[in-house]
């Protein structure tokens, strides 16, 4: 199952790239972002109300606090960045560079959480590197 929602992931970042890359116009790009910011926000709780889950919000440790916290202001930097980039940039070459994520989340995952780097996993972040720098250049 985990496929299926890693797919309709894969899906709807492709339509956020559009869907942005059209929206951006004319608009200050981190007054864009904090746009998406609001609407996922409201999106995310509304979620965790339909499936009844905010009674989970006092059991999260410290740790787990400090973590999410530090995770949500990456996403706020990647996406200031991220939309930046588009303003500037052609959608067709911001996205593959911005996929070169798959890379540094692999390499960090060595690093950090000593996940490991398989000639499968090298193999494929060469390609990815390859592929990223064909289509941008």
């Amino acid at each position: 199952m985990w496929m299926v929602f890693a797919l309709m992931s894969s899906l709807f970042a492709a339509l956020t790239s559009i869907l942005a890359k059209i929206g951006i116009d004319g608009v200050n790009s981190n007054l864009a972002t904090a746009i998406r910011t609001v609407v996922v926000v409201a999106m995310a709780w509304g979620v965790v109300f339909l499936t009844n889950a905010q009674g989970g919000v006092s059991e999260i440790s410290r740790r787990s606090w400090l973590y999410l916290i530090l995770s949500g202001l990456a996403t706020g930097a990647s996406w200031l960045c991220y939309y930046r980039a588009l303003q500037l940039g052609e959608v067709s070459k911001v996205v593959p560079i911005d996929k070169l994520s798959v890379v540094f989340t692999l390499l960090l995952a060595f690093v950090f959480l000593h996940e490991k780097f398989t000639l499968k996993s090298l193999f494929g972040c060469a390609l990815i590197s390859a592929g990223t720098l064909l289509i941008v250049l």
